[in-house]
């Protein structure tokens, strides 16, 4: 079974983020690229990433991505190491018991998580 670590974040930034999901019921995504041998690999995120729950129609939208690149840019990921970044969407409806993280993009290779189950804290950790 594969032991996955927490990402190291900015004190600061995590209190402050912390504050937000309490006072705007944010969702924090932290989101796992395991490490690979090669050289060369690049992520980035658009801007049109969304929480889906596809029983309730509802979408929550991408509000603030760290440690990655926005469409157009890359963040080039170095080899033999775990790479982390945290996305940050609107607040999911209470009735939300699962939903999954989807890359809405017009070219192949977005990223799909499905099936996350809700927790009460609103904070995860994926794999990608």
């Amino acid at each position: 079974m594969e032991t996955i670590t927490a990402p190291i974040i900015e004190k600061k930034l995590l209190e402050s983020l912390k504050a937000k999901t309490l006072e705007e019921k944010q969702v924090i995504v932290h989101c796992l690229f395991p490490a690979t041998p090669f050289w060369g690999n690049l992520i980035r995120i658009w801007p049109t990433t969304i929480l889906e729950d596809p029983l309730l129609g509802h979408e929550c939208t991408l509000i603030h991505a760290e440690n990655i690149s926005y469409f157009p840019h890359w963040t080039e990921v170095p080899p033999m190491k775990d790479f982390w970044f945290t996305l940050v969407f609107t607040g999911l409806p209470k009735d939300c018991k699962q939903f999954n993280l989807k890359e809405v993009i017009p070219e192949d290779g977005g990223f799909f998580v499905p099936n996350i189950q809700r927790n009460a804290t609103d904070i995860y950790r994926v794999k990608i």
